[in-house]
């Protein structure tokens, strides 16, 4: 009689330290540690999450949740959907400073980025 055994272990995904250094108009060379986290942080923040079948339900944001919402649910929801995106990335250790500027129907957000790198003030703007 033949035994099948599985062997399946789940393993964290490493993020890599270089990236291609893009432009609104072309790719150009690789950047690395420092920008190419950068470059990390804004595609996350800019996919919407579930809409894309290439990522895992982890990545990117779903944003829709803050359409016609108020600034009182919109500010601990969007510090809440920040953070779990970014805290997915090991070479982020902290998120934090939040600051909120409403005009109309957009949120902008700014908020403190610490890394293995360096630290760095980031933003991001949302339609609500």
């Amino acid at each position: 009689m033949t035994e099948l055994t599985t062997n399946t272990s789940i393993q964290e995904p490493v993020y890599s330290n270089r990236d291609y250094h893009t432009t609104e108009t072309q790719i150009q060379g690789f950047v690395t540690d420092l920008l190419a986290l950068k470059q990390s942080i804004h595609k996350r923040l800019e996919t919407q999450q579930f809409d894309y079948p290439i990522y895992s339900f982890h990545y990117g944001v779903n944003w829709r949740d803050l359409i016609g919402r108020e600034p009182e649910y919109i500010r601990p929801e969007l510090i809440r959907m920040v953070r779990e995106t970014l805290s997915r990335d090991d070479r982020i250790t902290q998120v934090s400073g939040f600051e909120f500027e409403f005009q109309g129907d957009v949120c902008n957000c700014s908020f403190h980025v610490q890394s293995i790198f360096g630290e760095f003030q980031d933003n991001v703007e949302v339609e609500i």
